[in-house]
């Protein structure tokens, strides 16, 4: 069983955000990615928004930490866990951006990058930044296109129906060149985007009844991820049989890979319960 970490202090989402987390800061977090790193976790995750409006804040929450700034500084000081973003807005970007970028970060990495992207949903935010929200959907599959031929190539090509390039070099580049794009919904063109343009999808907001139905209709080929979430920040101390019998039930609904949210009080007990969360995993594995 393989279970990453949707990583705490970096965003503070209302229903998953503690209050000690709002007095953390870097060290705290790089604390928290060495000890996952250590016990042997998938990823950690990191979301991205650039500015949310105030009205909005109240349900989303306000704390974002930069993706790239925080992957790129975790890096450093991990070895084997995967790095990913939950979620990239892919209309925020131009794909060769994201491939320089996220490229450098995936080298510096020694090619533990996960991207996690999806379409967006905050008109707010695509016109503070000159984005296009209507027809986002149109946009954003031919950036995953774009970006699929550009990611890890030192002289990228691609012609479609936005983006066009050509005669370019991106250096450095990305030491994957088939990096994980793993697409971020909760609809059934989500799913299907992610079937034909990535390689595994984040669903959020299904009950695991409806998840089940969804997958059981796709016709998912070899190796294709579902990070799935078990809901509920885990109590793998306070209450281990609820962490066995969600985590299970999570598997059984079709994840290959369990996003985790994790109760609690502070730094050290959080990397204490994620040495519990360690040991369960295996009971149940």
């Amino acid at each position: 069983m393989r279970i990453g970490i949707t990583s705490p202090i970096v965003t503070a989402n209302p229903g998953a955000h503690s209050p000690w987390e709002d007095q953390a800061g870097i060290e705290e977090l790089i604390t928290i990615a060495e000890a996952a790193d250590r016990l042997g976790f998938h990823h950690l995750s990191c979301s991205e928004h650039v500015a949310v409006p105030t009205e909005v804040a109240q349900d989303r929450g306000a704390t974002y930490w930069d993706p790239l700034a925080t992957l790129g500084c975790l890096a450093g000081r991990t070895t084997q866990i995967r790095l990913m973003t939950q979620v990239l807005v892919l209309g925020y970007h131009h794909p060769l951006e994201i491939a320089k970028r996220y490229g450098t970060l995936d080298r510096v990495s020694g090619g533990r990058l996960i991207l996690g992207v999806g379409v967006g949903s905050l008109e707010q935010e695509f016109d503070l930044l000159g984005a296009t929200f209507e027809g986002r959907g149109e946009i954003a599959d031919d950036a995953l296109r774009a970006l699929r031929a550009s990611f890890g190539r030192r002289t990228p090509s691609y012609t479609g129906t936005h983006f066009s390039f050509d005669d370019l070099v991106v250096e450095p580049h990305g030491v994957q060149s088939q990096v994980p794009l793993w697409i971020g919904g909760r609809t059934p063109r989500s799913l299907r985007r992610a079937l034909t343009l990535g390689t595994g999808w984040v669903p959020f907001g299904l009950s695991l009844d409806r998840l089940r139905e969804l997958l059981a209709a796709a016709d998912a080929p070899a190796g294709f991820e579902v990070a799935l979430s078990p809901g509920a920040p885990l109590d793998p101390i306070g209450d281990p049989d609820d962490t066995r019998t969600r985590l299970s039930r999570v598997r059984d609904a079709g994840a290959t890979v369990i996003a985790a949210t994790i109760h609690a009080e502070g730094v050290d007990h959080y990397c204490e319960q994620l040495d519990a969360l360690a040991q369960l995993k295996e009971q149940i594995a």
